[in-house]
């Protein structure tokens, strides 16, 4: 009688040790090019020169997202979850691993950004599938009137992500300057390793899913992304549209944050990584309660409220950032990321995986979250600190962002809700029920 919900669990733990393992990498190297990187690989250049092609290296991940989308989500529409999740966990976790063991500019000039780039486009490509198959196996596995809850697993990773990445930078700055130069930032990349042997180990146990087992023994023909375009256009754009402010939101934070605290107002690194640490414990409770919620009120309804409320405190987040305050700048990051996102984060789950049939599921999902990944995220760090050069204040920051938003709220009008939704059938297109 408990087989389902121990299958649900088992597929839950692996959305989420995969999941944790794509945001770490993410997350090691943003981090990494807002305190180190630029003068290891770009030293030749000016200093905010050099910032800006770091995180041009870290948008390029990014770029290859989507192509991981349309390979690895056809793979897991045709082939199933697992196969393709075993996959995504061993480019990420060996691309991970292989930069912390990359030469230097110093040691073999131009080949040390060439290599740096081609390890992030392997990055971008498994991580292309990997957030859209974790969470369609946590979902498919769950049950119907708790799959928020189930979805939560996948972003509850990128919470404790930001946890582990922030975390382990945080205690190697600890070292000497010259150590950290010279072989401490290498080992939280070398640590992906560790990630990826287990996460390897916990999906190679993990049954395939029974609405991907029911689609497939129906003989269903019509799968990938090509039949979602076709059969889903509007799916496919809501999904690219409501990533805008969640991903820029997610980037912010992190990545743009902690380079503006340390480059703009000259505030120590390890304020900016403590702020990060403290407001992603609270993310770490804010999202299944988030996705608790949206079980109850309906996925748009928590989704738009997380969007307006980041929205309208980026510019109190900045002002508290201004007063240099330890305690103001810790407050600022928990509210934003610790509570405002999650309220995004936690309900998209299920409901991209809602918004497509079984066997179209994986691909739409994945290839429209990453077009969405390339169009916000990827190039949030690199337009901000573009904007911030520009006019020298974070005020164009808050605009663009207040943009992205303005387009997430439109794809939520759009879209429908999907929180009772059926998605055991086999392949074919349920019809909503609302109340």
């Amino acid at each position: 009688m408990n087989t389902p919900r121990r299958h649900a669990r088992r597929a839950g733990i692996a959305a989420l040790v995969g999941t944790t393992l794509e945001w770490y990498d993410f997350l090691i190297y943003g981090t990494a090019a807002a305190l180190i990187l630029n003068k290891l690989f770009f030293p030749a250049i000016s200093p905010v020169a050099g910032t800006l092609a770091t995180f041009a290296t870290y948008a390029v991940g990014f770029l290859a997202r989507p192509l991981g989308g349309i390979v690895l989500g056809n793979l897991g529409d045709r082939l199933g979850r697992k196969t393709m999740l075993v996959l995504t966990i061993v480019l990420m976790g060996l691309a991970t691993a292989l930069i912390g063991v990359l030469p230097t500019y110093d040691q073999i000039g131009v080949w040390a950004p060439v290599l740096l780039i081609l390890l992030r486009l392997v990055q971008g490509f498994g991580a292309g599938g990997e957030y859209a198959g974790a969470v369609v196996l946590s979902v498919e596995h769950g049950d119907q009137r708790r799959r928020g809850l189930a979805g939560a697993w996948a972003p509850a990773g990128f919470a404790l992500a930001t946890l582990l990445a922030t975390g382990i930078y945080q205690l190697f700055l600890l070292l000497p300057d010259e150590q950290f130069r010279q072989w401490g930032w290498r080992v939280p990349f070398l640590l992906g390793i560790v990630m990826l042997a287990i996460g390897y180990f916990i999906r190679s146990g993990v049954d395939e899913t029974p609405a991907f087992e029911n689609a497939k023994q129906a003989q269903q023909t019509k799968t990938g992304l090509f039949a979602a375009l076709r059969h889903e256009p509007k799916s496919f754009l809501v999904v690219v549209g409501a990533r805008f402010a969640e991903n820029g939101f997610a980037y912010l934070f992190p990545v743009f944050a902690v380079a503006f605290l340390t480059k703009q107002l000259n505030l120590s690194q390890s304020l900016g990584l403590t702020a990060v640490i403290v407001a992603s414990a609270v993310q770490v409770a804010g999202v299944p309660l988030f996705a608790w919620l949206s079980d109850r009120w309906g996925r748009r309804p928590v989704y738009a409220a997380g969007a307006i409320a980041s929205a309208l405190w980026t510019v109190p987040f900045f002002l508290l950032l201004e007063t240099r305050e330890p305690v103001a700048v810790v407050a600022g990051f928990v509210v934003g990321l610790g509570i405002c996102y999650p309220a995004m984060l936690a309900p998209q789950a299920a409901w991209f995986a809602e918004l497509f049939d079984t066997r179209t599921r994986l691909a739409g999902f994945a290839f429209a979250r990453e077009i969405g990944s390339v169009l916000a995220g990827g190039f949030l760090p690199l337009i901000a600190t573009a904007l911030l050069a520009w006019s020298g204040h974070w005020w164009p920051v808050a605009v663009y962002l207040g943009l992205l938003t303005v387009l997430t709220l439109i794809a939520l009008a759009v879209g429908p809700e999907t929180q009772r939704r059926d998605i055991e059938s086999a392949g074919t297109r349920s019809t909503v029920t609302t109340g």
